[in-house]
């Protein structure tokens, strides 16, 4: 019987966890009437894969209201229709982004700029302290369950990722000594180990509190099979240049046979040359390569 997953990630939960948390601390300590939307921005704002990334949108959030307050505090007194004064104060928020080197969305100063200009009712300095310190609230209790409480974990995307390279490995070997003239080649396999690094870096880039020491193992771990994945890799690039696949050895035969490698190529010969040496090189390289992938990977 099949199991139906729903499709809701931990970041989709983590979001929503962060949200009511938020959402009931401004309801105490809220300063605009508008607090829960600015909290709830916040919160929402603050969830990205990485400490890095996060604090990044917390400074554009932070940056965009301040900024928009300032400008739009500035256009209030300009002598000059509304709506040109929001675009005037468009042009200067990009002007400061690019001056600065600022990544950042200008969509938020913007509004800010816009909500200060056109609605009467809103009290240009009361408001961008008051929606500054609402947002923040989001944004502190969405930093703090993101990145502390519930960090992104790659780990087990990472496993899942060198056991598929194990598979693809096995698949190569196959191809390579099944008798006739086609090479297999390691792209596919390459390309998932550019993934495995990027995964690598996300989780680097974590602030880990709970279970520490036992991430940093798993860490440590992980990288250690990343680096094996590329030099197998480097490897088995070498013997996809060998013209014809020199004859396996005894030994290195019986150990393909043993991880469930089926070879079809039963060429035997006493007296070795060249591509036999190269050939029986590289694979024992790729056998102790693997080995060192499998342990680290069987580690408890």
């Amino acid at each position: 019987m099949q199991h139906y997953r729903l499709p809701i990630g931990m970041r989709t939960m983590k979001s929503a966890i962060a949200i009511f948390v938020a959402l009931i601390i401004v309801e105490q300590y809220g300063a605009t009437t508008s607090k829960v939307v600015f909290a709830l921005i916040g919160a929402a704002a603050a969830m990205d894969v990485t400490f890095k990334a996060s604090l990044k949108s917390c400074l554009a959030q932070i940056c965009g209201v301040s900024f928009g307050a300032l400008f739009g505090l500035l256009m209030l007194y300009l002598p000059i229709d509304r709506y040109i004064s929001v675009a005037i104060g468009f042009i200067l928020v990009m002007t400061l982004y690019n001056m600065l080197h600022l990544h950042l969305s200008p969509v938020l100063p913007c509004i800010v700029i816009a909500m200060v200009l056109t609605n009467p009712e809103i009290h240009p300095i009361p408001y961008a302290l008051g929606r500054l310190w609402d947002t923040t609230i989001g944004l502190a209790v969405g930093l703090f369950i993101n990145t502390l409480f519930f960090p992104y974990d790659t780990r087990r995307q990472m496993r899942e990722t060198v056991d598929e390279l194990d598979r693809d490995l096995l698949r190569f070997l196959e191809d390579y000594f099944d008798g006739d003239d086609t090479r297999p080649d390691a792209e596919q396999m390459a390309a998932k180990i550019a993934g495995l690094e990027r995964q690598l870096n996300l989780m680097r880039e974590q602030k880990w509190v709970i279970h520490r020491r036992r991430k940093k193992l798993d860490l440590c771990s992980l990288q250690k099979c990343d680096t094996a994945a590329r030099h197998l890799v480097t490897e088995l690039e070498a013997l996809s240049l060998i013209e014809v696949p020199g004859r396996l050895t005894e030994e290195n035969r019986e150990r393909l046979q043993n991880c469930g490698v089926v070879i079809r190529d039963q060429r035997t010969s006493e007296e070795e040359n060249v591509a036999d040496v190269v050939t029986n090189y590289h694979v024992a390289r790729v056998l102790a390569l693997r080995r060192t992938i499998r342990e680290e990977l069987d580690k408890p």
